[in-house]
């Protein structure tokens, strides 16, 4: 089996990233993760300052996020900076209230990704467990696949959130085929309180994703742990040293 890069979502440091956002940085990188999902830098530090400490730290740039729960973004200010740090992917996430918000959303998230298309950036769209609910007998999520054009709107998975929604993680996977270029990995702890676990950790099977995922083309596997019993970045270590020991990374030093 190949071993599919592994990135990383800040969110899981992101109050260490507000204190020391370069040291943040490169703890990251030391660690191993080789790519990381990143928006425009803080207040004081300009675009290319934030490039030069990513190029330092070796961290490629996978892509953005939108604004949670905000279709009507300024898309191009987004894109330009997607292009300017050399991502590939904007994602977004979306709250909804009834069937008719639903498919509002698809129809203006298909325009979105007509837009990215046009700068040759992909447009995704990331779950949580609420996509999960139903209307009219439908998961949220399905009618929005169903509702999106699958070159214009393709799918950030996320395990974790499709476990909290009911779901195993692998079937929807196999479900949503070659429309998921990129995959949140995350695992939960066994019991009724579904907190969220490091990779290996947990009752999700990592194997067989990974297997999955590269059957169904993932790009990248990016580590993202929502909250953390422990300090986030032992527990980033942690989730890394595990995917090594199941063989789902190259322990470092023995890259080809």
């Amino acid at each position: 089996m190949n071993k599919l890069p592994i990135g990383v979502a800040p969110y899981t440091i992101r109050d260490a990233v507000e204190m020391d956002y370069a040291g943040s940085l490169v703890k990251i990188s030391q660690l191993g993760y080789k790519g990381i999902e990143i928006g425009p830098p803080p207040d004081g530090m300009t675009v290319e300052e934030q490039k030069s400490i990513l190029s330092r730290c070796g961290l490629e740039v996978i892509g953005t996020h939108a604004p949670f729960n905000h279709i009507d973004f300024n898309v191009h200010e987004l894109l330009d900076y997607v292009e300017d740090v050399g991502g590939h992917y904007l994602t977004i996430s979306m709250k909804y209230h009834s069937k008719d918000d639903v498919l509002n959303k698809a129809q203006k998230m298909n325009r979105v990704g007509e837009m990215c298309r046009q700068r040759n950036i992909q447009f995704l769209y990331h779950n949580h467990n609420w996509e999960f609910e139903s209307f009219d007998g439908e998961y949220i999520l399905d009618i929005l696949l169903r509702e999106t054009d699958p070159e214009l709107v393709k799918a950030e998975l996320d395990t974790y959130w499709i476990k909290r929604g009911g779901e195993d993680p692998v079937q929807y996977m196999n479900q949503v085929g070659n429309r998921c270029p990129l995959l949140h990995i995350k695992d939960m702890e066994a019991g009724e309180g579904n907190f969220f676990a490091e990779i290996g950790e947990g009752i999700l099977d990592f194997c067989e994703i990974t297997k999955t995922a590269e059957r169904i083309g993932v790009k990248w596997l990016i580590v993202e742990q929502d909250e953390c019993r422990r300090d986030p970045f032992e527990s980033l270590q942690i989730s890394y040293a595990n995917l090594i020991k199941m063989g789902l990374v190259e322990a470092p030093g023995t890259q080809k």
